[in-house]
């Protein structure tokens, strides 16, 4: 489940005739000048980046006018080349194709935004090997609260520069290293540095080739984030057998609210060692254990202790290979988890005809948004059993119900659901598509869904890949989609 690239636009509105340079420069120069004095080195190891890149006690800053306002062009119109602005003291370069002739120009610009608090160089690969080039004007004092460097391809030099960097970064708040999957090798040097960044509050180092030992390393920079708020570590298949010895200091995060460990080879080892820190979490609110296969006969504990966490609204736990005894511990949990919005069982086959055990939990979740049971092995029984509890007003906030890939569902079922799908007055998608390789003919339930349709005010989206509409059918939905004001996408691509 690796990230989705986006490109975010930057674009802000300025005022006419006012540079958004100005904005960061007002009031700056005695700052500026204040911070190249303050930055001292003490250690005269040549590997160390940032002694090299400091400025020397007697370098002197801009003294004219004339030098100011040519350097502010400089970086107007570097920004301009990349059709980018700088806005409320953030600057977005995200997949701008940056070239390694901007990396040392890009430096140039950032020295002129000293007031700086976002900084934004995801999904720009020549980024990385160049990171000292870009970042070495950033002094102690600075004013950096976000730094993100998604697939920057960075090195594990750029890591051990980035390790030495943090310390001056004490108003950092969020620090995402992404996708960056030979900085494993430098974990040492960026765990020291994050001692140093008590005001952490996310850190995301989501693929980032992290082994077994990286545990260990980052449990020891735990005790000093108390402040930090999201953790991820997804995507880390190195990491399994990590946790079974290194996981006491995660329960020092005391305000951690979410935790994504999704795809990380969880051990049966690991899951016990976990089982005796994330109940004590108790400002918990997401929890992401998807898609860790060898934790399915061996999460039994850890998930009969999630009801210690009151403030949960989002438990992960697709394709988990859950068993029987695994499955009937998280029913019974998921009862006491009131806050729940959001409830991901797909791709656990044992759900298939035990959709029972989550009855209560089905008809006490007031505040459930979002329940996906792809790929469950759903039997007819089950999706009559959901029709049930629709039918007598529970599930009223649902916004996502995703059914897809229960090819064993009989028309009788659909029918039975589809009859009653209309009393979720607040559902926008709805997901009912067959599996890549089965396709089966419209039943005369298809009737009855566009009927519900017509009573869901907020649906915008309804999968329904591989269903076959015969020409009778075809010829409804036509008529539906002109009738309606609304738009609302019926994707059954038969044959897709």
């Amino acid at each position: 489940m690796s990230q989705t690239r986006k490109k975010t636009s930057s674009e802000g509105e300025t005022k006419p005739q006012t540079s958004s340079v100005n904005k960061f420069l007002r009031g700056s120069k005695a700052e500026s000048r204040k911070e190249n004095n303050d930055l001292k080195t003490t250690d005269s190891q040549p590997t160390n980046w940032i002694q090299k890149t400091a400025p020397s006690e007697t370098a002197k800053p801009l003294s004219s006018e004339m030098e100011l306002r040519s350097s502010m062009e400089k970086y107007e119109q570097f920004l301009q080349k990349l059709g980018k602005k700088a806005v409320n003291k953030c600057l977005d370069l995200n997949n701008c194709g940056l070239t390694t002739a901007d990396m040392k120009e890009m430096g140039e610009a950032l020295e002129m935004i000293p007031e700086l608090v976002e900084l934004n160089l995801s999904w720009n690969s020549k980024v990385g090997g160049n990171l000292p080039l870009i970042l070495q004007k950033f002094q102690k004092g600075s004013k950096i609260q976000m730094l993100k460097l998604v697939d920057c391809t960075l090195t594990s030099e750029d890591g051990t520069f980035l390790g030495q960097l943090l310390p001056m970064l004490q108003s950092l708040e969020v620090l995402d290293l992404s996708i960056n999957r030979d900085i494993g090798g430098s974990l040492n040097s960026i765990a020291q540095g994050l001692k140093s960044t008590s005001n952490l509050k996310v850190l995301k180092l989501h693929s980032c080739g992290l082994s077994q030992k990286s545990v260990k390393i980052l449990d020891a920079a735990f005790r000093y984030l108390a402040e930090l708020r999201k953790l991820d570590l997804s995507c880390n298949k190195d990491l399994g057998g990590g946790f079974e010895d290194s996981s006491a200091q995660l329960v020092m995060l005391k305000h951690l609210q979410v935790l994504d460990l999704h795809q990380c080879s969880l051990t049966a080892d690991d899951v016990m060692s976990l089982t005796q820190v994330i109940p004590l979490l108790s400002n918990l609110q997401e929890l992401d254990l998807s898609a860790n296969k060898k934790m399915g006969n061996s999460s039994e504990n850890l998930l009969s202790r999630l009801r210690f966490l009151p403030a949960l609204k989002s438990l992960v736990i697709n394709n988990c290979a859950l068993e029987s005894e695994t499955f009937t511990a998280l029913a019974e949990t998921s009862v006491h988890l009131s806050a729940l919005e959001v409830f991901n069982l797909s791709w656990n086959k044992c759900v298939g005809g035990n959709l029972k055990l989550l009855l209560e939990t089905l008809k006490l979740s007031m505040s459930l948004r979002v329940l996906r049971l792809s790929s469950c092995s759903l039997v007819t029984e089950d999706v009559v059993l959901l029709a049930s509890v629709i039918q007598t007003g529970h599930l009223a906030k649902l916004r996502k119900l995703d059914l897809s890939y229960n090819d064993s569902i009989c028309d009788a079922g659909w029918t039975m659901f589809c009859q009653n799908v209309r009393f979720l007055k607040e559902l926008i998608e709805l997901d009912i598509s067959l599996r890549p390789s089965n396709f089966r003919d419209c039943g005369q339930w298809f009737r009855h869904l566009l009927c519900a349709v017509i009573k869901l005010p907020q649906i915008t989206e309804i999968g329904m890949k591989r269903w076959i509409l015969p020409a009778s059918q075809e010829e409804e939905l036509e008529c539906f989609d002109q009738d309606k004001k609304r738009s609302i996408h019926f994707d059954h691509g038969g044959f897709q």
